[in-house]
């Protein structure tokens, strides 16, 4: 159902993403980003799956900026060698490629773009609904949205975490949730972090299932 594509970010940049088309007429178009474990197959199954309900999505390879072609598994190792990606490439050039991501389906036709992202790509999809003028983001367990909760999103945005996340402490969520009262913020009992991926021990099936459903209806109503 998928393809590799290039895209060109405002400032030059190249980089490789998976695209996956909704249809002949898709419902519409979503940015898909990744965790830290670069677009390998879970994301690129992701994509196919939105691809399948009808919404047309790209996924940018945003380690492409360190290292091209970043396809890695779910280990103790590859955690560590995913957070020093993560650290080597920054902020500000992934951004860039998730705003170039969000032009190439504009440029498509799409009048409306969601995006949606897991992890690392879970505070992307945050900041994304604060400055790159998206329709509407779905975040999961992002652990760094706490760092930019003073920002506003612009978009009707939905957070989803895991209430057993060793990693993103309960405070961290509820500050998140007081600072944004107009967000659905939802904590899965029994979820870790991940929950979402079937690659991961910490996945939940009843937990991915009804995050999917709301995730879905969210794009429903905002990208229709």
């Amino acid at each position: 159902m998928g393809e590799s594509i290039r895209i060109t970010a405002a400032d030059g940049h190249t980089f490789d993403a998976w695209r996956s088309s909704g249809g002949d007429t898709p419902k519409g178009a979503l940015v898909v980003v990744q965790e830290i474990f670069g677009v390998n197959g879970h994301i690129r199954d992701v994509c196919d799956r939105f691809a399948a309900d009808g919404y047309t999505c790209i996924s940018p390879a945003l380690f492409d900026r360190a290292r091209r072609g970043v396809d890695i598994g779910y280990t103790q190792e590859t955690v560590e060698e995913g957070l020093a990606l993560r650290a080597e490439v920054g902020l500000d050039g992934p951004v860039a490629d998730v705003a170039a991501a969000i032009q190439a389906l504009r440029d498509e036709g799409f009048a409306k773009v969601g995006v949606v992202g897991y992890c690392w790509g879970g505070s992307l999809a945050f900041l994304a609904a604060c400055r790159l003028g998206v329709d509407a983001a779905v975040g999961y367990y992002g652990g760094q949205i706490i760092e930019f909760a003073d920002e506003t999103p612009k978009a009707p945005t939905i957070l989803h975490f895991g209430a057993e996340d060793s990693g993103i402490p309960p405070a961290d969520v509820e500050t998140i949730s007081q600072k944004h009262l107009n967000i659905p913020v939802h904590v899965y009992e029994g979820a870790g972090h991940g929950f979402s991926c079937d690659q991961r021990a910490d996945f939940n099936p009843e937990a991915t299932k009804l995050a999917r459903t709301r995730t879905l209806a969210h794009f429903a109503e905002h990208l229709a």
